[in-house]
């Protein structure tokens, strides 16, 4: 049985555009593809206060159950996605990072100690935030977040934390 989530792409990046993004394109395509809906989608400079602009306006959204970002979770001094999004959080997924870190090994060795991906809840939404590298972006999709956008995966999944509406 499958659920279709209302999900919302952001793209964090100085350097990305409508044209260019290739990994917001890639999560959009991915999900409806999945069976879900792209019900917003945006890119913002990486900058801590315009990504929990974006990101608040969305939690407050009743229509928004999922969002996904994607860029500024590196290490270097321009990323600021996790410093934007870890206050806005209610409550974080601990594993999600861990465990992408844990695939990610396998493809790009110890360079994976420096992707700050996370995860976490607020506001009833799931927040998703992912490296900015296409790449990076299918890893989570494959690995982890294929499953867990599934409500038929077990023996538990985050498809169910939204009740049905029909």
């Amino acid at each position: 049985m499958s659920k279709s989530l209302r999900c919302a792409v952001l793209t964090v990046s100085d350097t990305r555009d409508a044209g260019t993004d290739t990994s917001g394109n890639y999560l959009a395509e991915t999900l409806a593809q999945a069976g879900h809906r792209c019900v917003a989608r945006q890119i913002v400079k990486d900058d801590i206060y315009q990504i929990r602009k974006v990101l608040s306006d969305w939690i407050a959204d009743p229509e928004v159950q999922i969002v996904v970002t994607t860029g500024g979770t590196g290490f270097s001094h321009r990323d600021s996605t996790p410093e934007a999004v870890l206050p806005l959080l209610d409550k974080e997924i601990i594993g999600f990072g861990e465990l992408f870190r844990q695939i990610s090994y396998a493809e790009v060795g110890s360079s994976t100690l420096q992707s700050r991906a996370l995860a976490g809840q607020a506001n009833k939404t799931l927040i998703f935030c992912l490296p900015g590298s296409t790449n990076a972006c299918e890893t989570a999709w494959e690995g982890i977040l294929r499953e867990q956008f599934d409500v038929a995966h077990r023996p538990c999944n985050f498809a169910t934390q939204f009740p049905d509406e029909d």
